[in-house]
Formats: C-alpha cells, structure tokens, sequence
C-alpha cells in the first residue's frame, strides 16, 4: 500500500529484496491505505495476486541444491562476515572488545563462564553445565552471574533441545521394540553422554546396548565417570574416536540401530565432512534402522557468539555457520536417509529430527 502511515516502508522493501526466491515480483499501489486487501478497488490488487499464484501452481516445485551452500550462500557470505575483524578503535570493535573483557572477569565469579573460557564454550564440558542448570560461582555474586549465564537464550534452547532428543529417542526405541530390532545406540559425538543416559533412563524400552564416544580425552574421562556414578550396566561404554572418521564409523560393530549426531555438525562449516560423517553412519547402519540428528537454523546471538566467546578449537573465536533445514536434512537424504520426524524449540533455534536409513 502507497499510502500505510501504520507501519514503515522501508523494513517492508528489505524484507522483499532478502527474499532469497528467484521468483518474487512487488507492487506498490498509490493511494491505498493500510488494509490493502480490504480497500474500496482491491480488485487491482487481486489481479496482481491470482495471476502469480496460479502461475505458481501451475509449475513444478524447483529443486534447489543446497549442499554445496557452504561454498557459497548467503549463510557462507554471513559467516565470513562474522569471521572478519574489527577494527579495535572503531565503535563495534570497542563494544566487543568490552563484551569479551567482561565475560572474561565473569569466569573469576561464574562456574559456568570458567568453564567455557578454559574448554571452550561449545564444549562438551559447558554443556553438560548446562544441561545440569545448577547455578554455581564464587559466593552469591558468582552464583548470581552464573544463573545469568545459564538463563541465556542459547543455553534455555539447549536445555529444550535435550527435551526433545529424549522424546525422539523414546519415540525412536519403541518403533525400533515393535520392529523387532535389538536397539544398539550408538552417540558419535556425546560430549559427557549425559542426554542420551538421561533419554534411556526415561524410556519405556531399554536399548541391548550403548556406546558413546566423543574426540575429546576430558569429555571421555567425565563421560565413563557418569556412567560408574550410575552403575549402569556393561552395555553402556564410553569410547574415544573421531566422528568424522568415515572408516571407523563403517565399522562399528554391532550395526547400530540407532544412530544419534547431537551438537556436532553446527560446529562445523564444511559440508564435505557431515558428508563423510554420515555416509559412514549410512554404511554401518541397515535399512530401517533410525538416525536422530540435530541442526541450527538460526540464532539471536550469532554475532555476539562469534564476537566473544572462545570455541573447543583452541580458543578461537566460535564462529558458526548457520545451515538452513532443507541444507541439512538434503546432506542426510543424500547419505541415504529419509526424514520422518522433526521437533523445534519455542525460539526456532534447535531442530531435532529423525530420519530411516532406506
């Protein structure tokens, strides 16, 4: 509407141009006011509508590839913006530089910010303080910044997060149950295994068998530590390997049933290596078995994160890709995978799906 004095033109027109469709047209018709669609001569704006809508119909849905979009994208374009520095004497970089100098004074005081600095804030260590969501610090200032540490956006997304791993890999044991699948688990990066322990002490069916493994020597050692502090049984081990060791994962034996990638491939950029990630999975795994994967399709606080928190990879600065849904789940269908299930948390930033080896 030419004539909306509600609301701005400008945001409007953005939205337009950032719209990554190939096929979008817009219209500006002067003189109508705010409820475009109700105005006295809507039927000009009708006629612009019905022809494109039914054009829309009438073609077959265009199949974008999305799995080289870690190459080039939109999504690579804003990463290797995030990824560039500031100039230090300039207003942003001064603001984060500040940001960084304040989180860092907050680990004197906050367990959970201590923790982040000295592993990495995407470590499986600050996780697994996360997930506790135990305010822990230096006194009731050290406890105080730590409960705002833990009430971030991000972390409230990753404690929803875990919520839904435990259903789909509830939802997961009983489909496996009533196929007369034994229920291997196997996580192949599990950070301490705390979630998936949690998701299996929960479940109506009980797995034959778990094995967790993670890269990092420290994730391990507190990982085989939670499992003795449990007493759970021998079926439950906790082992050190790469995820992204396609060999390895071909040969785990016995074949998983289940197949869990939980907080890994956000971490990292190249599709090359979910590629090879998961087409190991794929060769170890038979038809029917279950893959439960997660992804991150969007974050309120990308910028700072990159801006100000260190990650695992020896205190570099946690820059992440975001992967649209369709990017990820395209990866998983081209390992050989079909998706059945998905869930997401309130804020749409973490996705948990579910997808069938075929």
């Amino acid at each position: 509407s030419g004539s909306d004095w509600v609301v701005r033109h400008g945001p409007q027109h953005d939205f337009f141009v950032n719209l990554g469709s190939r096929v979008k047209e817009r219209h500006v018709l002067p003189g109508f006011f705010h409820d475009t669609l109700g105005e006295r001569d809507r039927a000009k704006a009708l006629d612009l509508i019905r022809p494109f809508i039914e054009g829309q119909f009438a073609s077959p849905a265009e199949a974008i590839d999305l799995k080289q979009a870690d190459i080039a994208g939109y999504t690579r374009d804003e990463a290797d913006r995030l990824a560039s520095p500031l100039d230090l004497l300039s207003p942003r970089g001064l603001y984060w530089a500040m940001s960084r100098a304040f989180i860092r004074i907050g680990s004197w005081f906050s367990r959970g910010m201590k923790i982040g600095v000295g592993t990495g804030f995407d470590s499986g260590s600050t996780l697994d303080h996360v997930y506790e969501n135990e305010a822990r610090g230096l006194g009731p200032i050290g406890r105080m910044v730590d409960r705002t540490f833990l009430d971030a956006i991000g972390w409230r997304g990753i404690r929803q997060r875990k919520l839904n791993l435990e259903e789909l890999i509830g939802s997961a044991l009983a489909t496996l149950k009533a196929a007369g699948r034994p229920g291997h688990i196997i996580d192949i990066a599990a950070g301490h295994g705390r979630y998936v322990l949690d998701a299996v002490g929960k479940s109506a069916e009980q797995p034959a068998s778990v094995r967790l493994q993670d890269y990092s020597d420290i994730n391990v050692e507190l990982g085989r530590k939670l499992i003795a502090d449990r007493q759970l049984p021998a079926g439950v081990s906790f082992r050190r390997a790469d995820a992204f060791d396609d060999a390895g994962l071909a040969a785990l034996n016995p074949a998983p049933d289940l197949a869990i990638v939980s907080g890994l491939y956000e971490l990292f950029s190249d599709n090359a290596l979910i590629a090879r990630s998961l087409g190991g999975l794929a060769q170890a795994m038979q038809p029917g078995s279950l893959l439960i994967y997660t992804n991150q399709p969007w974050h309120p606080q990308l910028e700072m994160i990159a801006r100000s928190l260190t990650s695992h990879r020896g205190g570099q600065a946690w820059v992440m890709r975001r992967r649209t849904q369709a990017e990820m789940d395209q990866l998983v269908e081209a390992a050989g995978f079909e998706k059945l299930d998905q869930r997401i948390d309130q804020w749409g930033i973490f996705t948990v799906s579910l997808a069938r080896r075929v």
